[in-house]
């Protein structure tokens, strides 16, 4: 299977939908605006055969209307989205345990990863990682639904997954990220050579992931919140120790620093 992410809502929100493709169907994840998708499927003699959904949010959803209309070749196209998303056009709705196959070789899994929305799921296998927004390169979403105890939790899920996972999220924020992980972990020498190596050419197709899990593990903040000596920093901060007030007291700091920067 090929993955490609599209930009999206570039002025706005700089998302990515990404299209996994066989060379002849694809599937696509969280289409947030329909243009993009449709003119690549067209260039590329693609055939859409399904789309996957991690949250309810506009920007990873508003699309789905403009391609079933304009690209579904069959009656009941599959959409697949949480039990929990509040969404009419999701046909095949999921929860945590359950498993989808595209294609003919390339199944995925589903995580419930609550915390930026009460009904975010992710899909991944031993080696792909489709995250939305539960967690970026180098950060993590709002919370704009979820509760932080879930938020915390999902994010200690998604470290327990192997290093090697591709990883893929639904925005472009690296270097915001980046900057903000930066003045948390001034220490962490392997932060330091991804700031020092990474060089951002959004708005441009992707053709490889964004990064892996094992790089976002020694790397995002919000994957080493209840890690020394972030941790510690925390603490000193205010937090509790344990993982919800450690993980609220970080992403408090990070949404200050989105207000000054």
């Amino acid at each position: 299977m090929n993955i490609v992410g599209l930009p999206a809502l570039v002025d706005t929100y700089e998302n990515y939908i990404w299209v996994i493709h066989n060379n002849q169907q694809a599937w696509v994840v969280d289409p947030g605006e329909a243009r993009p998708v449709i003119d690549y499927l067209q260039q590329n003699d693609l055939q859409l055969a399904g789309i996957l959904i991690t949250h309810k949010h506009g920007d990873h959803v508003n699309g789905i209307n403009q391609l079933v209309t304009q690209c579904a070749t069959v009656g009941d196209l599959p959409i697949y989205g949480s039990a929990l998303t509040p969404l009419a056009a999701i046909n095949h709705p999921l929860q945590e345990g359950d498993a989808i196959t595209l294609g003919d070789s390339l199944t995925l899994k589903v995580l419930y990863t609550p915390g930026h929305t009460e009904d975010h799921i992710a899909f991944y296998n031993e080696k792909m990682l489709f995250c939305g927004d539960t967690l970026f390169t180098a950060g993590c979403g709002r919370i704009l639904g979820g509760s932080i105890e879930q938020f915390s939790d999902s994010v200690l899920k998604l470290r327990e997954l192997p290093d090697d996972i591709a990883f893929y999220c639904g925005h472009e924020y690296t270097q915001t990220n980046l900057a903000f992980s930066q003045i948390v972990e001034p220490e962490n020498q392997a932060l330091l050579e991804r700031i020092q190596n990474t060089h951002i050419d959004y708005p441009q197709i992707l053709t490889a992931a964004q990064s892996t899990l094992g790089e976002e593990k020694a790397t995002n903040p919000f994957m080493r919140f209840d890690l020394n000596p972030l941790k510690k920093r925390l603490i000193e901060r205010g937090a509790a120790n344990n993982p919800a007030s450690l993980f609220a007291t970080l992403r408090a700091w990070k949404d200050d620093f989105d207000r000054t920067h």
